[in-house]
């Protein structure tokens, strides 16, 4: 049914938009596309331009707006990531540049959070208009472990330190990590460099400086893996661990593992894997310091959201960014909330109190209101050909089967 409706949103009359009427608009096909659908059918009750939504299976998305995107029937609109992820096509000049219309609007400049519309632009250029929830990266712990080992969550690499050692006395895992899929590895390394470094650091990589990989800071967060690793902090076993089936959340839910590095989702997956723990074990904090590091601690990593953006030759300009001011509505925003995200509107702290967990919300939301900055995941940040050798490179850091040395050098020469 999807691929018959993706076929059938891309036409073939030629011109990107469909019909003239239309507006087609790609979407990641997952369970909160029934909002974006709900928001559809809204808004085309009082436009004459329709957006007709084409939700695209999320592990075809990215090659199939690829494949799409070169072709005479591109979506008018489509979901993204925001930075690397589409910088391809503002690069081919098929993005609609939205920083003027986003400052001289009151709806868009006021709208959403400004760490957020920042994290997605490319050069200082707004190209996205935020549309669903945060996913910021945080570290969840076994609540019960900790109480019963006398320990709290750790703030500092110290007390992080002190935390592994004494669940590995206990025969108790530290760190659930899911390294049979890589992306649970780079959250490691993202808020390491960013403790350690700053923002700064992967701000000039992202840029396209390849020599920056040889700044000391990524050496030292390579290393910092490195003696983790050594150190036992994750097991013997967790290459053979994945997140997708549930396995490294179950870790922690058993209370095999104490800790678990995770973007926000971890708390609906552990909700529907294991209620019981999710209800009365499972806590949350950021990410400690780390010694001599010059990040500030209120540094965010992870996805900030999800943006529309608009094909250039789209015949429905105007509609498109009528569209996307919808995002910003007080309806909009309570729709997320009622599926248990948490919106990236300037208003949505008045609503979080509906949510499933409103503690979990609201101190998501404050973590990401207060962060200085907000880095990217960087395997969505950077363009793919960097962000697949970097993976690559990443798991064999943690494997062992590389140096943190051999790391730095083999990322410098990534071109």
């Amino acid at each position: 049914m999807v691929m018959a409706g993706v076929l059938a949103g891309c036409g073939s009359n030629g011109g990107s938009g469909g019909d003239g009427g239309t507006l087609t608009a790609y979407v990641y096909g997952d369970d909160a596309v029934k909002v974006q659908q709900a928001a559809v059918e809204e808004f085309n009750k009082t436009s004459k331009v329709k957006v007709k939504l084409i939700p695209v299976p999320g592990t075809e998305y990215v090659n199939k707006l690829r494949s799409a995107m070169g072709s005479p029937s591109a979506p008018d609109i489509f979901y993204n990531w925001g930075s690397g992820s589409i910088k391809p096509y503002r690069d081919a000049g098929q993005l609609v540049d939205l920083t003027s219309t986003v400052k001289n609007d009151a709806t868009l400049k006021d709208g959403f959070l400004p760490s957020i519309v920042e994290a997605g632009s490319l050069d200082g250029k707004i190209y996205g208009v935020p549309m669903r929830g945060m996913q910021p990266v945080m570290l969840f712990y076994n609540k019960k472990l900790f109480a019963e080992n006398k320990l709290e969550a750790p703030k500092t690499w110290e007390e992080l330190q002190h935390a592994i050692t004494t669940f590995k006395d206990k025969g108790i895992t530290p760190f659930a990590l899911g390294g049979q899929e890589k992306w649970p590895e780079l959250m490691w390394l993202e808020y390491l460099l960013d403790r350690i470094g700053g923002p700064e650091v992967f701000n000039k990589i992202q840029s396209g400086d390849a020599s920056a990989w040889g700044d000391p800071a990524v050496l030292k967060s390579a290393q910092t893996v490195k003696e983790l690793v050594d150190a036992g902090a994750f097991g013997k076993n967790f290459n053979s661990v994945d997140y997708g089936s549930g396995a490294a959340p179950t870790l922690l839910s058993k209370g095999k593992a104490a800790m678990h590095l995770m973007g926000s989702w971890e708390y609906s997956t552990q909700l529907g894997k294991a209620p019981e723990f999710a209800k009365n074990d499972l806590a949350w904090a950021n990410f400690p310091t780390v010694a001599g590091g010059v990040g500030d601690p209120a540094n965010v990593v992870g996805n900030p959201t999800n943006y529309w953006s608009i094909n250039s030759r789209t015949k429905h300009k105007e509609a498109a960014i009528a569209f996307l001011k919808t995002m910003a509505s007080t309806s909009y925003a309570q729709a997320l909330v009622d599926n248990g995200d948490v919106p990236t509107t300037s208003n949505a702290a008045s609503m979080l109190s509906g949510s499933p967990n409103p503690q979990f919300a609201k101190d998501q939301y404050d973590m990401v209101q207060k962060a200085p900055s907000f880095t990217l995941s960087w395997d969505q940040a950077l363009e793919s050909d960097v962000a697949t050798p970097l993976l690559t490179e990443i798991s064999k850091l943690f494997a062992g089967k590389s140096t943190p040395e051999q790391f730095v050098a083999a990322m410098k020469a990534v071109k």
